[in-house]
């Protein structure tokens, strides 16, 4: 018989998973941060910068000791992670680095009769005039290309050859980002970027799906085949479906998940039951989450869960948006409890709340105002501003 799963208790654990149960002012240093994103899995990186980028508020809103230097240090030092694409671009743990040689070969495939139909039947020769540039005189980012060429259009299919080598390259496993300087990719040969023992191994196609497909649902908890086929988004829906078709070994539950929207029937990990009952309260203070956190990034997913629907507006014209250009989600213990519209002012040093829409059925009473402010202190801080300032009207009615 399938275990039934409440999707409020499925939450906890989740995010449990997530690194939000743990006591996020604990003392961490660098190789707690490498454990915090190996435990993750991934860490999104996005350039918007209102407050903080994503990947360092998705690390700072799980340990408030995290510091941007840390992940730094991981990335470009000491190589315990490396830059690709997920879903995303996004900060992975390099032991990951063989699995992603199977998604190189398949963006080879798929990307090469595109591109060059995008920009010209000379694109092998750009590819190899780029190639051999940073292979004979080392980093260089898109800075170093296109100096001279005319400016264009915005938009990837409009990138200057140099550009889009680069992109190229880097989408197929060529080159690897060995630094960022002023949030610029520069890139290296890959074999000059990760360490060897992880670039030169390489792992067959059926272990490769079964640890990708692990690795998921280890981090999920419980989740739909193309859940887990899109978590890391490697291996295409048909393998993951396969994948549990076969509960992988053993390693698998067949379970229903029950929420407000009704029965939905999944896959959980062996020792889900072991999991839901050991799960920790997660910390009673309240916390801004980045708007590509982890445990929103699916938003259906997130929907059903926390009962929250989100979509962010930073391509939506300013007089169509509903709340606004990047708004943060607030977590509160396991429930999210509104949304809000702040950035920095970086002139004068403030931290300038614009709005605040709580979700239904919540009251900022005076001890959820309390945690705000002190939450808000901590984001100051992080951020380096001195001052948290609330303009006026900042506190809508409800959202929804």
């Amino acid at each position: 018989m399938s275990l039934a799963i409440a999707s409020t208790d499925l939450r906890r654990t989740f995010l449990h998973l997530q690194g939000l149960s743990g006591a996020p002012g604990r003392k961490i240093d660098t190789d707690g941060c490498r454990a915090l994103v190996q435990d993750l899995g991934f860490v999104q990186v996005d350039s918007i910068n209102t407050v903080a980028r994503a990947h360092h508020q998705i690390l700072f809103s799980r340990n408030q000791t995290y510091r941007p230097g840390q992940l730094t240090r991981l990335l470009e030092v000491r190589r315990d992670l490396f830059e690709n694409w997920t879903h995303d671009a996004s900060c992975i743990p390099v032991e990951f680095f063989p699995l992603w040689r199977h998604r190189f070969a398949r963006e080879r495939e798929r990307m090469k009769a595109r591109w060059t139909n995008w920009h010209g039947h000379d694109f092998k020769a750009e590819l190899d005039r780029v190639l051999a540039r940073i292979r004979d005189h080392g980093p260089a980012g898109t800075r170093d290309f296109d100096r001279d060429g005319p400016r264009k259009e915005p938009g990837w299919w409009n990138w200057h050859p140099g550009k889009a080598a680069l992109e190229y390259l880097w989408r197929t496993g060529e080159i690897a980002v060995t630094r960022r300087e002023n949030f610029a990719k520069i890139y290296d040969l890959a074999e000059r970027v990760i360490p060897p023992g992880h670039f030169e191994r390489e792992i067959p196609h059926d272990a490769f799906v079964d640890t990708v497909c692990d690795a998921a649902v280890q981090r999920l908890g419980v989740a739909t085949s193309g859940e887990i086929a899109a978590f890391l988004d490697l291996v295409t829906p048909a393998e993951a479906a396969n994948w549990c078709a076969t509960n992988a070994g053993g390693r698998l539950r067949e379970v229903t998940v029950e929420s407000a929207g009704g029965r939905r029937a999944a896959f959980a990990r062996a020792d889900i039951e072991a999991c839901l009952r050991d799960t920790p309260d997660p910390p009673k203070r309240l916390r801004v989450l980045s708007p590509f956190d982890p445990v929103l990034r699916d938003r259906k997913r997130a929907e059903r869960l926390f009962d929250f629907r989100y979509r962010i507006e930073v391509f939506v014209p300013a007089p169509k948006r509903v709340y606004g250009y990047y708004v943060f989600p607030l977590l509160e213990g396991e429930r999210i409890v509104g949304r809000i519209d702040m950035a920095c002012k970086r002139a004068d040093g403030t931290l300038a709340v614009k709005a605040l829409w709580p979700e239904r059925g919540v009251r900022f009473v005076r001890g959820r105002q309390d945690r705000l402010e002190a939450e808000l202190q901590r984001m100051a801080r992080f951020t380096g501003m001195e001052t948290v300032a609330f303009e006026d009207g900042w506190m809508r009615d409800p959202a929804g």
